[in-house]
């Protein structure tokens, strides 16, 4: 089993940065996609960016242009740099990695944006 570990999140105010990071537990190989879902309360949840084992990304439509999804080398980490943060973005972020039909998620990691 694949455990995914994320690291970042907390409170930003709203026009600022922030970077979130999740690690595989183990090496990662065959077709896979990787990256991000986030739940804001009441909400369902929603694809943030995901990034696929060739290397093409997919973001939500809601960050498109202020999020960036990328990953380490040894295509076993993702990064999500998130810019100009809204109030909106405010939720809790899932790492997702989808590997065949499997899916391994993360214990998730909140991301408030408040003045």
């Amino acid at each position: 089993q694949v455990q995914l570990v994320e690291s970042g999140g907390g409170l930003v105010q709203p026009g600022g940065f922030m970077r979130l990071s999740c690690a595989a537990s183990a090496s990662i190989v065959g077709i896979y996609r990787m990256g991000w879902y986030r739940q804001a309360p009441g909400k369902e949840r929603e694809l943030v960016a995901i990034i696929i084992n060739g290397g093409s990304t997919n973001y939500g439509d809601s960050v498109k242009g202020r999020f960036t999804i990328s990953r380490n080398g040894a295509k076993n980490t993702v990064f999500l740099q998130m810019d100009s943060l809204k109030p909106e973005d405010t939720a809790v972020y899932y790492c997702y990695l989808g590997i065949g039909a499997s899916a391994h998620w993360g214990q998730g990691t909140q991301v408030t944006v408040s003045s």
